[in-house]
């Protein structure tokens, strides 16, 4: 088995390594060198030269050199990570899967005295004040640490090794958690196969009593009964409440019949709520929790791609009305948030497909890597190739969407100025899946027609460059996501967006794309929201203002 060390610089990452690997007769693998030896130069030499940016491409291939988790019992080797290698969510996937990782953990004055004392230079640090450069490390890492066992580095690294040796029986598990939170959104964790442990930990640390699950048929055939019985076996009593399917859970009739059968189970104020399904199952359940008995806490755990991705994240809840939809709702946060990328190997294509709308909107709204990552991989997702499970691609492509989301929420929770950037491309589509009855028309599918609208609005603005443009319009061709006229009528997608929720005083709030990110406007003139509606249906662009005007 393979031992990895990870931590902040001057947690004694190398210095506990060779210890162990000395104690174990195991072979210390020192990133560091192994990097230095395959480019030929000092680590502070390849910052120095080419910057980080280089080091951490190096980085990554050397971990990819590291190939196969040797699972056989006893450590074999012991792996010391530079303190920034966890930071590459492609990286993560390498590291923890199948190996043993030990996050040696200590306050960042004890580290920053440390790197104070000690001859090797930290380039992410140098010239700076190591105090306060490992407090606001410690701030945007520990989320990528805290799946590792934790272990107090600030005692001797002779304790260390004896206190890690006392964990000789912990051996690494089909499972991985690729990263842990506490957020003002709740705990968010995400991984391959936690299901069912991060449930029970959350409940544990809710003081449950049973577990109550909300799901719907198909899901619970598919994953909802397998978690059910993983945690009967964990010794939880079970109970299930059973919402239909798909948008057909968003209705103010099947809120009530859900809240009748929690009264019927006696559920009380202090209980917890456990929702495993689709976007559309979570966002109904979570109305549930926030209005029953005023509100119960609910962890949220998605079983669709669109789900991880966005849905089943932010607190938002809702349920729909013929006039429009998720116009009734409440602001209500999940106590965690689990997303299993497993649960996701039995999605159709076409679910997959639609969902990378959602994403490619996610990375339009700043994140080149991710937009990079959908161009890379995204065709192969769509498909449901194997290949994206297995390369950590569609893990990464969950976690970049997941946080993003999860640090948007956390500066505007009520959507009261940044988090409205979240509905690029909602306007227009949310029109079109009323338009079509919420039951034609994925989720994702409609908001990438929405974001072909968004991006021909701020053509004829002249606020989003043409080559930004070109590029987003051309990927969603190789995704394959809204190339054909929707089925909708265009009186009814105009009329539709007329009650769209995201009108103030009389005028209607367009998220549009810039060269970099986007912008929020509400001055947008009829004739550039009717050439954005023409684009979105896939109309002529000669399409006339007055057949697809809508109140700005």
């Amino acid at each position: 088995m393979d031992l990895v060390l990870v931590g902040l610089s001057g947690s004694g990452k190398s210095a506990v390594g060779r210890r162990l690997a000395q104690r174990e007769g195991a072979i210390l693998v020192d990133l560091d060198d192994l990097i230095e030896s395959r480019v030929g130069r000092p680590v502070t030499a390849i910052f120095a030269d080419e910057g980080e940016a280089a080091f951490r491409r190096y980085e990554r291939e050397a971990i990819l050199s590291l190939g196969q988790a040797d699972l056989d019992p006893g450590i074999r080797r012991v792996i010391a990570t530079g303190g920034g290698a966890v930071i590459d969510p492609r990286n993560r996937w390498q590291l923890y899967r199948g190996r043993f990782a030990v996050w040696l953990r200590a306050a960042p004055e004890v580290l920053a005295g440390r790197v104070s004392r000690s001859a090797n230079v930290r380039p992410v640090i140098s010239g700076r004040d190591p105090t306060a450069a490992l407090r606001e490390l410690a701030v945007a890492r520990d989320r990528f640490y805290a799946p590792a066992m934790e272990i107090n580095a600030g005692a001797p690294s002779a304790t260390i090794v004896r206190a890690l040796m006392g964990r000789g029986a912990e051996r690494p598990t089909d499972s991985v958690t690729l990263l842990r939170a506490d957020t003002a959104l709740g705990r968010v964790e995400i991984g391959q196969g936690i299901a069912a442990a991060a449930i029970s930990g959350a409940l544990r640390r809710q003081h449950a009593r049973r577990v109550i699950l909300i799901a719907e048929p198909k899901t619970w055939a598919v994953a909802g009964a397998g978690i059910a019985d993983a945690l009967a076996a964990d010794g939880w009593p079970v109970e299930r409440v059973m919402l239909p399917r798909g948008e057909a859970a968003k209705r103010l009739r099947v809120v009530e019949q859900a809240c009748r059968e929690l009264a019927r189970l006696r559920v009380d104020r202090r209980e917890t709520l456990v929702a495993v399904g689709g976007g559309a199952l979570t966002d109904a359940a979570g109305f549930v929790a926030a209005t029953y008995l005023r509100g119960v806490p609910i962890v949220q755990v998605p079983t669709t791609l669109v789900g991880q991705i966005d849905a089943a994240l932010g607190g938002k809840t809702a349920v729909d009305l013929p006039e429009g939809k998720n116009l009734v709702g409440a602001f209500h946060q999940p106590v965690a948030f689990v997303a299993d990328v497993s649960l996701l190997e039995t999605l159709p294509p076409r679910q997959l497909r639609a969902a990378l709308g959602e994403a490619v909107k996610m990375g339009i709204l700043g994140d080149e890597r991710l937009l990079e990552l959908i161009e890379e991989d995204g065709e192969a997702i769509a498909r449901g190739d194997r290949r994206p499970f297995e390369s950590g691609s569609l893990a990464e492509l969950v976690e970049r969407c997941a946080w993003a989301k999860v640090e948007v929420v956390s500066a505007d929770e009520r959507e009261s100025g940044l988090r409205m950037t979240l509905n690029l491309g909602h306007t227009i589509g949310h029109g079109i899946e009323a338009a079509a009855g919420y039951s034609k028309i994925l989720h994702g599918e409609a908001v990438a027609y929405g974001l072909r609208g968004a991006f021909a609005v701020a053509r004829s603005l002249d606020i989003v460059p043409a080559e930004r443009a070109r590029r987003i319009n051309g990927l969603l061709d190789r995704l394959g996501l809204a190339l054909t006229p929707p089925t909708v009528s265009l009186d009814s997608v105009r009329d539709h967006m007329a009650t769209d929720k995201k009108h103030a005083l009389g005028r209607l709030s367009w998220v549009l794309p810039t060269a970099t990110g986007v912008i929020v406007r509400s001055d947008v003139p009829a004739e550039a929201v009717a050439a954005g509606v023409a684009a979105a249906l896939r109309l002529s662009p000669i399409a006339t203002t007055a057949e697809v005007s809508v109140r700005p």
